[in-house]
């Protein structure tokens, strides 16, 4: 009695180890699903060149080989920017030693403010590697049109004089240079970093 109980039992951990490895194996197998927009099919990403913080050229199509997330705001906004810049913080920190195939990228909406000292020390107050790029008014109208981005200056009753209203969205580009995806504000930076982690497996 106690051979064919340890038979029996034997079978019972069979089954269920089988049916363990079925189920690791189709969430294995199973396509990632991204959390944010996905562009689809993949777009190229507009070229651009810019000048970053230190004033020198900073060309998207030389950022071949890691991924580029993309954001466009200013020094002076009050809100959205600097939370977005938080953002990008926690995201770097998440992702450890794969961060520096990541580049974070902050491209101002208002060049007549955020000149090459600005812009150094709005991202440097967030993270030294970030990078902020600037350029004349019509060299960044044709980057925010390539990338459908809405600005426009509000006169306000304040220090400030005016605010900037714009697109308030995160742009992911893949290694191959493609356009992937775009983050709205509110999405949780947990699941962002979870997006970009995939493009940065793949080749």
């Amino acid at each position: 009695m106690l051979t064919l109980g340890w038979r029996r039992w034997s079978i019972a951990l069979g089954v269920f180890l089988a049916l363990a490895l079925l189920v690791a194996w189709r969430e294995v197998s199973r396509p990632y699903t991204y959390q944010g927009a996905l562009i689809d099919p993949p777009a190229p990403a507009a070229d651009f060149t810019l000048s970053d913080q230190n004033g020198q050229p900073f060309h998207l199509s030389q950022q071949r080989g890691r991924v580029v997330l993309l954001y466009f705001g200013y020094t002076h906004c009050p809100d959205v920017c600097p939370a977005t810049l938080a953002v990008f913080k926690r995201i770097k920190d998440s992702l450890g030693q794969e961060a520096d195939q990541v580049r974070f990228v902050f491209i101002t909406v208002d060049p007549e403010r955020d000149d090459a000292e600005s812009l150094r020390q709005f991202v440097s107050a967030f993270d030294p590697s970030f990078v902020g790029l600037s350029g004349s008014r019509a060299q960044l109208q044709a980057v925010w049109k390539a990338y459908g981005v809405y600005q426009a200056p509000q006169q306000v009753d304040s220090a400030l004089e005016y605010v900037v209203d714009h697109t308030a969205r995160i742009y992911a580009i893949d290694r191959q240079g493609n356009w992937r995806l775009t983050f709205p504000f509110e999405m949780d930076w947990q699941a962002i970093a979870n997006d970009v982690g995939h493009l940065l497996q793949q080749q």
